[in-house]
């Protein structure tokens, strides 16, 4: 009798160590792989988007739909107004090299403005009134900014003793501005100054004011 009992005991042990074994045989990736997670899923099984997150090139975002409006632009007035003060403090520092080179880039920035509105304006005319005023009162703002760039600029190549470079800019400006402008007299007695020209301006009888 006990060895019968033995021999059950035995027969289900056995049976037990089958079925476990059955079961783990059966089922080997459930024991493996963990359970993903609905967080994980979304980020293993989908392309992560920004949705609202805004970024520097979010159009949503107001201080970037008119960027060439901000201070820090090379192309807008505001930008080389900018360095046209940073000149301008060179040349209180009597850092002259510095100045010149800020100068150069002002006028370049403004003269380039001018010459886009002026395209733009004439591109305009006839089609949109309001666009061709806007753009042509651009044009000669822009313009006005450059020529005093200008004129600064010659006044920087006066203090290093460069008449050479400045007498060509100041006929620019004159040709620009017009000569009974306070610019274009400026520009003028400048070169009255230098030498360039032998006849100061208003001593001539027959001198008269364009009419407009």
């Amino acid at each position: 009798m006990l060895k019968v009992l033995m021999r059950c005991f035995s027969l289900n042990r056995l049976m037990v160590a089958l079925l476990a074994l059955g079961i783990t045989q059966s089922h080997p990736i459930q024991a493996q792989t963990p359970p993903v997670s609905q967080d994980n899923g979304a980020v293993l099984g989908a392309t992560p988007d920004n949705g609202g997150e805004i970024t520097d090139e979010d159009p949503s975002d107001p201080t970037n739909l008119r960027p060439l409006t901000q201070a820090d632009s090379l192309l807008s007035s505001q930008g080389a107004q900018r360095l046209v003060l940073e000149a301008n403090e060179a040349v209180n520092a009597e850092n002259y090299d510095q100045a010149t080179s800020k100068l150069q880039q002002a006028r370049k920035i403004f003269n380039q403005l001018s010459n886009f509105y002026l395209q733009l304006a004439k591109s305009f005319a006839g089609i949109d009134n309001n666009i061709y005023e806007s753009q042509r009162n651009s044009a000669l703002k822009t313009g006005q900014m450059r020529d005093s760039a200008t004129y600064q600029l010659a006044l920087v190549h006066r203090s290093q003793d460069k008449p050479e470079l400045a007498v060509p800019l100041l006929v620019q400006v004159i040709r620009s501005q017009n000569p009974t402008t306070d610019l274009g007299k400026k520009c003028y007695q400048q070169l009255y100054e230098l030498g360039f020209v032998d006849v100061p301006l208003g001593t001539s009888s027959t001198a008269k004011t364009p009419s407009n």
